[in-house]
């Protein structure tokens, strides 16, 4: 039976006793992770979230504390009174292996049932299981690192932008429905039937409009949600560090941001990152990369090899070329050993990015490999020499159109990647990638889209191409990139109305339509715009980098799965009749099977 902890005030936690404290009278509250009874001794592990102390009881210790430990079960709740004394035994592989605590008083706080899991680090579960007791999961040591290293990371950026001139203002959850790329999360109203409020996707439009209201420097630690399919990397609700700046250009934006990621590491995990981070421009990034956020943690780049096949003997390269096309290969150092069913493997690894195939050559004497048959030596020499191969290596290639040839062998290059084991988690490689497309042409809608959003300021120099090649106009955006996963974009906004125009009917927006979906924006820069652009960083995927998860679902306290749907709470659920008649609503059937 669960007692109270009258009297009792916990003094500290577990793991921040030391040897220093040896002679201290303690109170400390925590679970049992583990209990053994030795009839004249009992061992009891005591946990909480700093980590873990022995409890030992023995024959001097009064009757009523040995009979307490003994009725305690793993994951009971329990409070322990008494004092730090010196391990006969210590444990080398506990913080506080030196020291355990001779309890005077044990009261049991709270009993608790056998977990349909060990709570324990590393645990091999099935994670529908986990976020089903996601509470348990979240009691698990190495889940608690991942929330305190994401509330340091978190406390690192409101220090750092403080202490960098910016203010910290909310803006709204309730919103207006706005074009920004994903479906939006609807909210209707109940006091004016038929309309709907939207969760934001961004506080795009709001940080822009706390610029014109002269507030110069904002940040936001924002919640943005997206009604879009889940992956390893996104969730339907997630956290932007979010941030703004007025009378700034490109270089003033970047240079703040490479101040802040350099604190950020070295405050969280004590790690110094170099500045000025490398910068690469898109064009760039795609040709060297098949990426636009590339991994620099490794070379593997690829290599253009048109040139030197095109009207070659090997019709599928030849062909290629001459329609516009390109060869591009990448070597595979070491690799030449191979067997075919890994070649294989790979082969079915870029067909699923749309590649026709995949060559290969065996760099050896004699060449030997899919294409080794269809070229003379010289040729397959020159191939080699330019990739940089050497005897052992193998190059891969693949003949397409352009982008679908760099995608694939970008994607490529990350599978070779993890399978030589070539991605070290605890190498830290930032890059920019600047210079973004502005647009990019939707052959469904037959018209142009923001690559970014509507506001987002195409480079000065290319302004006269917006007459007559928007395809070509580069925009003054930028993403910061790590490890090959981008932590976050931004751009400079457009600030001169003529010039917002003018953008929104390359968008094919007429002028009404767009006064309908941002006429609130619109109207406001009516009163004076200064320059400003800004960013916003994934916080769960920094936090996700960090600690070296693979997906953000380990780094977000009360995830949802692949449907958008919580393991934990069944959410989302019916709700009353009632409460739809109330906001006007009617539950419709789909089309093709019952609601």
């Amino acid at each position: 039976m669960a007692e109270s902890m009258k009297g009792l005030h916990r003094s500290c936690r577990c793991a921040e006793l030391g040897t220093g404290d040896i002679g201290r009278d303690v109170t400390l509250m925590g679970w049992c992770h583990r209990q053994r009874d030795l009839g004249a001794i009992v061992f009891l592990t005591l946990r909480d979230r700093s980590g873990e102390i022995q409890v030992l009881a023995d024959e001097a210790s009064p009757t009523a504390v040995r009979e307490t430990l003994s009725r305690i079960r793993s994951e009971y709740v329990v409070a322990v009174r008494g004092r730090v004394a010196r391990r006969a035994a210590p444990n080398p592989a506990m913080p506080t292996g030196d020291i355990e605590i001779r309890p005077e008083e044990v009261r049991i706080l709270g009993e608790s049932e056998t977990p349909p899991f060990y709570i324990e680090p590393d645990i091999d579960t099935n994670e529908a299981l986990r976020l089903k007791y996601r509470y348990l999961d979240l009691r698990r040591p190495d889940m608690q690192r991942i929330q305190m290293l994401r509330h340091r990371v978190t406390k690192a950026a409101r220090d750092f932008f403080d202490r960098e001139g910016f203010l910290d203002i909310e803006t709204p959850i309730l919103t207006r429905s706005t074009p920004e790329g994903a479906r939006d999360y609807l909210v209707p109203s109940r006091v004016l039937p038929g309309r709907f409020f939207a969760l934001p996707q961004s506080p795009q439009l709001f940080k822009q409009l706390l610029m014109l209201a002269g507030y110069d420097r904002y940040m936001q630690v924002a919640r943005c949600f997206r009604d879009e399919d889940l992956r390893a990397d996104r969730q339907p609700e997630f956290t932007q560090i979010d941030l703004e700046m007025a009378f700034v250009d490109v270089e003033d934006v970047l240079a703040v941001n490479e101040r802040f990621l350099q604190f950020l590491f070295r405050e969280t995990m004590g790690v110094e990152i170099p500045v000025p981070f490398p910068r690469m421009t898109y064009a760039e990034a795609m040709s060297r990369f098949g990426s636009d956020k590339p991994d620099l943690r490794f070379g593997m780049e690829l290599v253009d090899a048109s040139d030197l096949v095109a009207g070659g003997p090997f019709s599928v390269f030849a062909d290629a070329v001459a329609s516009g096309g390109t060869v591009r290969m990448i070597r595979a150092e070491g690799c030449a050993g191979l067997s075919r069913r890994e070649i294989d493997e790979l082969a079915r690894h870029v067909r699923t990015y749309r590649a026709g195939g995949l060559a290969w050559l065996a760099v050896e004497d004699p060449f030997r490999g899919s294409i080794a048959k269809f070229f003379d030596p010289d040729v397959l020499a020159m191939l080699a020499e330019r990739a940089g191969a050497v005897a052992g290596d193998v190059l891969f290639f693949v003949a397409d159109r352009t982008p679908v040839a760099l995608e694939a062998l970008g994607q490529l290059r990350l599978e070779l990647a993890r399978r030589l084991g070539l991605l070290h988690r605890d190498e830290y490689a930032l890059l920019w990638v600047t210079e973004f497309p502005l647009l990019e042409h939707d052959p469904e809608a037959g018209r142009y889209v923001a690559m970014h959003h509507p506001f987002t300021s195409p480079m000065d120099e290319d302004l006269p191409l917006l007459a007559t090649d928007p395809g070509a106009v580069r925009a003054k955006a930028y993403d910061i990139v790590l490890n090959g996963t981008e932590l976050g974009g931004g751009s400079i906004r457009i600030h001169d109305q003529a010039l917002q125009r003018r953008m929104f009917s390359l968008l094919g927006f007429s002028e009404e339509q767009a006064q309908s979906r941002f006429g609130f924006l619109l109207d406001a820069f009516r009163y004076g715009v200064p320059p400003h652009g800004g960013l916003a960083y994934g916080l769960d995927r920094i936090v996700m980098l960090l600690a070296g998860c693979d997906s953000i679902r380990d780094v977000i306290a009360f995830p949802k799965v692949q449907t958008s749907a919580c393991l934990m709470t069944e959410a989302p659920g019916t709700v009353e009749d009632k409460q739809l008649e109330e906001l006007s609503i009617a539950v419709v059937p789909p089309s093709g099977g019952p609601a």
